[in-house]
Order: C-alpha cells, then sequence, then structure tokens
C-alpha cells in the first residue's frame, strides 16, 4: 500500500479523539483519523428503541457466547445483549495481569469509541484537584490550573451541551449549562432536608450530564427513553459519533479510516521529530504507514501508552517517550461500589414520568474544608430516587390483565441509593508494560497490567458506606442496607496516567501542552495524561484539554516551530 500523507493524524474517534478531528480540521487541517474499529451506521446499531420481545434472547443474552468472547466486557452492565457489539473481542483483544491483581479492561474499539456508551457525566475539576498533588507528595505537580482550562471548559461545553444546576460549590465549579430536568418529588425532598440537617455541606444536585434538555447544534432533546448505552437516533447526548466527527466532516478536510490499528509511531532521530505511523490493515493485516506533520494519540489512556511503548527505538528503547522513566506508569482508575440504600418515608402519592438518564450527585465533601484523619483526597455520590417499575414483573409470579395492571398501579415506596465514586492516588508501582508473550490478533504486542487499590482508596470506600448511611438516616429512611465491593480496578472505567504531563521532562512524559517531551510534534490528550485523576468523571477533561492542545500545536505550526 502506498504511503499516505496529511497534515495531522488522530489515532482514535472516541471522545478526545472526535475533538482533535473537529479542532484541527476546523483550523485548516487535512486530517486523517484512524479507528482500529468498524464503522457504525446509527440506522442499523442505534437500537434504543428495540423491546425485549425483539430481541432472540428476550434480552437475556446469549450467555455462553458471552463467556467465551467477552469474558473481561460482560463485567460492566453495559455489555447486555443489545451493546455487547459495541465492546471488544476479548480473545481479539487480550491482555494480562497478575492473578492476584485482577483489572476489568472494558474497551469499545468502533467509529465514536466509547463515546457511544459513556455515562455522559461531566464535571469540572477545581484547584482543589490539580494542587493536591504537590500539595500532599503524590505523583508529581499538575503544570496547568484551574485558570489555564476554565476557557476550555466553557469552549467544550458550549458545543456539548449540558443539563445541570449552579450551586456555586468551590470543589465542583459550575459550568455552561442547560436547564436541568426536576429532580423528582422524592430528590427534591431529601435535599431540602440534607441541606438543612447537614448546614450545606452535602448537597443533593443534579447530575450534570452531556444530555441535552434543549434543541441544540442541530441535535433534538432527549426524549427520556432511558436506553442511553444503547445508542441515540436522535442525537440527543453527546458522542464524537453524534456531534464531533460530523462537525469535521464538515469541513471537507477529514478522513476518517475505520479498520486501521496503529501498531508504533515512526520517529526521525535526525529532525528529533515524529514522522507517521506504523497501521496494520484490519482486515487484510497488512502494514502500511501515514505521514503527517502533527500527531495526536487518542486511542484511550492504555492503547495510547501501548502505541508508544511499541514505538522504541535506538534512542529510546522504552518506546517514545520513555526518557523519564515515567512512560507506563502511575495508572489509576476509581473506587466505586460503597454506599447504602434505603426506603424513604415521603413521596407515596406522587410518581416519575419517563426514564431520566441520570438523576442525583452528590459532590466531594471530605478534605474540602477539614482534613480528615484516615484518608487523603475524596470522593462524590451518584444516585436516584426511584419507586418499583412494571419491569419488577419479569422476577415476580403473574399473568394476565390484573398481573399486568398491579405492576402500574402498585409501584410501592420510594427507595434512595447512594453509590461513592472515589480518587484512586497516583503510584509509580500501579503500571502497564508490554507482555513479551502476547500479541493480539493483529500481532501487536498486548499490555501487562499491574495494578491495585492502595489502602487509602479501601478506606474512602468504608467511609462511603459511613456517610451514605448517615444521609439516610438524616432523610428518615428506613430498611437501610449498606455495600462495599471488592471490585478490581479498571471497572469503573476510568483509567487514567501512564503518560502523566509534568513540569520536568526527567519526571514526567508530557509538558504542560500535552506534547511529548522527546518529540514535540506527538500530542497525548486522552486519560494517559492525568498525573492524578481527582474523584470526578474524567471525559469533560479530556475535550478541553484536547481542544487546548490543538491551538497550541496549530499556532506552533504556522511559526514553524513543529
Amino acid at each position: 500500500m502506498a504511503p499516505m500523507t496529511y497534515d495531522a493524524i488522530v489515532v482514535g474517534s472516541g471522545i478526545s479523539g472526535g475533538w482533535a478531528a473537529k479542532e484541527l480540521t476546523e483550523k485548516g487541517l487535512r486530517t486523517i483519523v484512524l479507528e482500529a474499529g468498524r464503522p457504525i451506521d446509527p440506522a442499523v446499531d442505534y437500537v434504543e428503541h428495540v423491546p425485549p420481545s425483539q430481541k432472540r434472547y428476550r434480552g437475556m443474552g446469549n450467555r455462553r457466547q458471552v463467556e467465551r468472547y467477552q469474558p473481561i466486557q460482560k463485567n460492566t452492565g453495559a455489555c447486555d445483549e443489545w451493546s455487547s457489539k459495541f465492546f471488544v473481542n476479548d480473545l481479539d483483544n487480550p491482555y494480562s495481569f497478575p492473578d492476584d491483581k485482577p483489572f476489568y479492561w472494558i474497551r469499545g474499539r468502533q467509529v465514536g469509541g466509547r463515546s457511544i456508551m459513556w455515562g455522559r457525566c461531566v464535571y469540572r475539576w477545581s484547584d482543589l484537584d490539580f494542587t493536591a498533588n504537590a500539595r500532599e507528595g503524590y505523583g508529581v505537580d499538575w503544570p496547568i490550573r484551574y485558570a489555564d482550562l476554565a476557557p476550555w471548559w466553557s469552549y467544550v461545553e458550549k458545543f456539548v451541551g449540558i443539563q445541570g444546576r449552579r450551586e456555586n460549590l468551590p470543589q465542583v465549579p459550575d459550568g455552561e449549562f442547560q436547564t436541568p430536568w426536576p429532580l423528582n418529588a422524592a430528590e427534591q425532598k431529601s435535599r431540602d432536608i440534607l441541606l438543612t440537617k447537614f448546614g450545606g455541606e452535602r448537597v443533593i444536585t443534579n447530575a450534570r450530564l452531556a444530555i441535552l434538555t434543549e434543541d441544540h447544534g442541530g441535535r433534538q432533546k432527549c426524549h427520556l427513553c432511558g436506553h442511553c448505552a444503547r445508542g441515540c437516533i436522535t442525537l440527543s447526548y453527546f458522542s464524537s459519533l453524534n456531534a464531533t466527527l460530523p462537525a469535521a466532516k464538515k469541513t471537507g478536510r477529514l478522513t476518517l479510516r475505520p479498520f486501521s490499528v496503529v501498531h508504533s509511531v515512526i520517529y526521525d532521530p535526525a529532525k528529533k521529530r515524529a514522522t507517521g505511523v506504523r497501521v496494520v490493515d484490519g482486515n487484510t493485516k497488512e502494514m502500511f504507514e501515514v505521514y503527517a506533520k502533527v500527531i495526536f494519540l487518542n486511542a484511550s489512556a492504555m492503547e495510547s501508552t501501548r502505541i508508544l511503548l511499541n514505538s522504541s527505538t535506538k534512542e529510546f528503547p522504552g518506546g517514545l517517550g520513555s526518557s523519564s522513566g515515567e512512560l507506563g506508569h502511575n495508572l489509576m482508575d476509581h473506587i466505586m461500589d460503597g454506599g447504602a440504600t434505603g426506603t424513604l418515608p415521603f413521596a407515596m402519592d406522587r410518581r416519575e414520568i419517563g426514564n431520566r438518564p441520570d438523576a442525583i450527585y452528590v459532590p466531594r465533601f471530605r478534605n474540602v474544608k477539614t482534613k480528615h484523619p484516615d484518608f487523603l483526597r475524596g470522593y462524590g455520590f451518584e444516585g436516584r430516587a426511584s419507586r418499583s417499575g412494571w419491569h419488577r414483573g419479569s422476577e415476580m409470579p403473574g399473568f394476565g390483565a390484573s398481573f399486568k395492571k398491579s405492576l402500574i398501579g402498585d409501584l410501592g415506596p420510594w427507595e434512595m441509593d447512594f453509590g461513592g465514586f472515589g480518587e484512586m492516588l497516583p503510584r509509580h508501582e500501579n503500571h502497564v508494560k508490554l507482555d513479551p508473550h502476547l500479541v493480539d490478533a493483529w500481532g501487536i504486542p498486548a499490555l501487562h497490567v499491574n495494578c491495585a487499590y492502595s489502602e487509602n482508596e479501601k478506606k474512602m470506600q468504608e467511609d462511603m458506606v459511613v456517610t451514605a448511611t448517615e444521609m439516610l438516616e438524616a432523610l428518615g429512611a428506613t430498611n437501610i442496607s449498606t455495600y462495599k465491593e471488592d471490585n478490581p480496578p479498571g471497572l469503573v472505567i476510568h483509567e487514567t496516567g501512564t503518560a502523566r504531563m509534568g513540569r520536568d521532562p526527567k519526571t514526567s512524559v508530557l509538558n504542560a501542552h500535552n506534547q511529548v517531551w522527546d518529540a514535540p510534534n506527538v500530542f497525548v490528550t486522552d486519560g494517559a495524561c492525568m498525573p492524578s485523576t481527582a474523584n470526578q468523571n474524567p471525559s469533560i477533561t479530556y475535550m478541553a484539554l484536547t481542544a487546548r492542545a490543538v491551538d497550541y500545536a496549530v499556532n506552533q505550526m504556522k511559526r514553524r516551530e513543529l
């Protein structure tokens, strides 16, 4: 295959790759997006309105097939009979981990990546997060602060369309919001009670979601069908497939190439620059090369680092970006599944209409004003108040019209759930490296992942149970049930780190503008770049970092400094 040449290469078409494509093409660069997986046809692949009766296994899935081909992916609830096609085949995409340190790597390889299935929660960071490493002596100091990223958050939020309520909380700054859906009656009552009983410290607010409550940018507002992970034919939730890639396509400067598995970056030691990438055709297994002046790696945190690790040269035998010794290290995820549920004693005369795609959020309140004696950093809660719906009938005996009427007419009491999501500290020993004995279906060396939660995260998870119970007791809840699951890292699907930003090339892989210190025309703006992970969902930060990095890269190119 003849070499291809463009102004810019983007590896990956997910959350950050879509933004890189949009910004590069809109700034005048002929850009190719190399996506490892297949194209998506929304008319065929989006199935949010397909009922269980139209599925072969009535929504229960082909369990034998899933066990064989998706033993890792099955651990996330979204990998069901409707949406399992959006998750990778684990046999084709292997990786390894120590027997005593499992890591669940949840992946999506198709145009749009995991932006098709993501949870859509979007929260800004504050300087409480950006300064934490330096303040507490973990990892390296972030090379940027809130003021550096705030205008870029605003920029991407205005394009994305985000519903949320302004709360004026310093630990989770407000953004550019559309009008939020009202909290349901039980949630609103719970908010009022907690604001009083905890002096404004514990706040039930709307989850900030990248889902439209108003028509926006040619996309329709959400119609509350409630099955976002199966696609969205009205384009109401943000994804690169729904928004950024179409914007890039409108410029006439986008080339999108599916089935293009990037192997490594090509480095020219004379120029001290990258010149392109090596790619394996996903169908023919033929290797070819693509050349460009600037390269954005947006394949997802561990995949982008895998490409850098595979890009070894005489100058960088440990992979491009390895001169600091930090490439592959400081892998993080969040820790979840500490919390409690309970039965609320109010709002029995009220019911909810429609299926809101998400509900409530309780922002971080630990280690905000006062230091907790047992752990560093903090956590927030996601949850909702709900009443049993008709679907509970699948697990109950009954038949006929009277049975169906009872499912609709007697919904039972409101149940409230508070489930925590906490920050994981960056630690050098949590790392990925190339497995010398394992390759994927395209002959590319696979990763070995060595990662575990520390006592800090485990103590935080224990505290989630305590504070969730406190809030339910304050609400007068009964039948309170606590939970603390022993899930491995990876399952939150917020993996970050392994190619961190920093101020010093001796201790970091990237500089303040996401450039690889070893090759300044290579940018990494997905989760790999993060020196810490805060406790907030990270995707909106990837988007802002990407838009900021593209702006810098294009200005550098205009000055002929790249």
